[in-house]
């Protein structure tokens, strides 16, 4: 079969396809273009236009991606917001925490626990706990020989040990190792000072439970005591303490004291009241999360021109908006008696414009340093049921791992978008990969006979006579 014919057969066999660009082909045929076709190019363009409903999905594909990153945003300001008001509703939380100042620190200082009652009290520190301790004869240092013999320590308990010295523990370092592998419930150390090397044995604890005794035995060691065990004796409120320590719990509930010099008839004032500053920092928290998150949520509502946000039409972000701004609008009546704080501009908070929220701190410190379990009551209410709870319920149906709105509409959104992947992975395998090696094999034969025309061309020219040469 001849070029000619050949390509007439090819041309026929693609007339009812767009796969091929005829017009190429006559064009290359007639010399009025290139003399063949650009295979690679021709097959890329006619794969580009029949991969227009994958390109479609692809943009479906941009837009769920989108919508997953705004969401998952949304969902951490969500969740943060949410965490605050879990922290203010919670007992040990920054609403609850407490200062303790003293009259005279250098006396007696304290601390207190979350929920600690609030309330002024008295501490006279009468004596301080010792801790006991013993020390040995001087030798000239810790590496002098020690003669043969033994010492017997007596702990509180009334148990005796004997520590030999001489043989295997001829020195004092050798023999504060001894008893510091004894566990005797004390620490020996050798010190040293101008006039040589001791043994300086020291309970491991304060109080006169605590005490000990040392007994020389034989050889050249001998010991007195250097302090005796004792307990602190410290009166609080007027009651009357014993304590083997001189940091001290169970006096007030709650409350730590730490002693730190005896001082009998020497009142100490201790005050202890609400952290107002960290309250504070958590209502401010509180406001920058909250604007954080209304001003994302906004932010898909403003129109820029041409679109709104990629969340603009989703209902969880829609319904977040209007609880985060019903939010607003709580009001705390108590069950009995009135209240300073009933809502949040009692606490200088006010909504601006474009419904994020300002704090004034000066209002704010006033009303925590004047009217502190107002603020407490407003946030927790009389058992955890105020506005932080009810914040928290409205955004745990958001947050909720397990059914919340986000995890659902996130859900969604994958399952959408992986549908998409699946369309766009089947049309690639189906109709895409099949039609570019369909398309390339038709175009390189045409190729191919688009070669070999110019000589078929010129044998059909010479069979009929015809003289191609000018002036024939």
């Amino acid at each position: 079969m001849s070029s000619v014919s050949a390509l007439n057969t090819l041309l026929a066999s693609s007339s009812s396809s767009s796969s091929i660009d005829l017009s190429q082909i006559l064009q290359a045929a007639t010399g009025a273009s290139s003399t063949g076709i650009d295979v690679t190019a021709a097959v890329n363009a006619a794969v580009t236009a029949a991969q227009a409903p994958e390109t479609t999905w692809e943009n479906q594909e941009t837009t769920l991606q989108s919508q997953t990153s705004a969401l998952t945003q949304l969902q951490t300001d969500t969740t943060n917001l949410d965490n605050d008001m879990q922290s203010l509703n919670n007992l040990t939380g920054p609403l609850s925490t407490r200062t303790v100042s003293s009259s005279n620190s250098s006396i007696v200082t304290a601390s207190a626990a979350s929920g600690a009652s609030v309330g002024n009290h008295t501490v006279v520190v009468g004596s301080l706990a010792a801790t006991a301790s013993w020390a040995s004869s001087t030798v000239a240092s810790a590496t002098t020989p020690l003669a043969a013999g033994s010492f017997t320590i007596t702990a509180a308990s009334g148990n005796p040990t004997t520590i030999s010295t001489g043989t295997g523990t001829s020195t004092l370092t050798d023999v504060a190792n001894t008893i510091n592998g004894d566990n005797l419930g004390v620490t020996a150390n050798v010190i040293t000072d101008a006039n040589g090397a001791r043994l300086a044995i020291v309970s491991n604890t304060s109080g006169s439970a605590a005490n000990f005794t040392v007994a020389a035995g034989t050889g050249g060691l001998g010991f007195s005591q250097a302090v005796n065990g004792a307990n602190a004796s410290v009166t609080v409120d007027g009651i009357t303490l014993s304590s083997a320590s001189n940091t001290v719990t169970g006096a007030l509930p709650g409350v730590t004291l730490n002693l730190l010099n005896a001082a009998p008839g020497t009142n100490v004032g201790l005050a202890i009241a609400p952290d107002t500053s960290q309250a504070s920092t958590a209502i401010n928290q509180f406001v920058t999360d909250y604007n954080k998150a209304i001003g994302d949520v906004n932010a898909q509502f403003i129109f820029n021109g041409s679109s709104e946000g990629v969340l603009a039409g989703d209902s969880v972000v829609r319904s977040l908006q209007s609880t985060l701004q019903g939010a607003l609008g709580y009001t705390y009546t108590p069950s009995s008696g009135t209240t300073s704080v009933s809502s949040l501009t009692s606490l200088g908070i006010s909504v601006n414009k474009d419904g994020t929220l300002s704090v004034d701190n000066g209002a704010l410190s006033s009303v925590l340093q004047n009217n502190f379990s107002d603020v407490q009551n407003f946030f927790q209410g009389p058992s955890l049921n105020g506005f932080a709870n009810s914040l928290d319920q409205q955004l745990t149906s958001f947050t909720s791992p397990a059914d919340g709105a986000f995890t659902v509409d996130l859900q969604s959104i994958s399952t959408d978008y992986s549908g998409l992947q699946t369309d766009i992975n089947n049309f690639q395998t189906n109709y895409i990969v099949p039609l570019k090696a369909q398309l390339t094999s038709e175009y390189s034969k045409a190729e191919i006979l688009l070669q070999q025309l110019p000589t078929e061309m010129q044998q059909i020219n010479s069979e009929l006579g015809l003289n191609t040469k000018s002036g024939g």
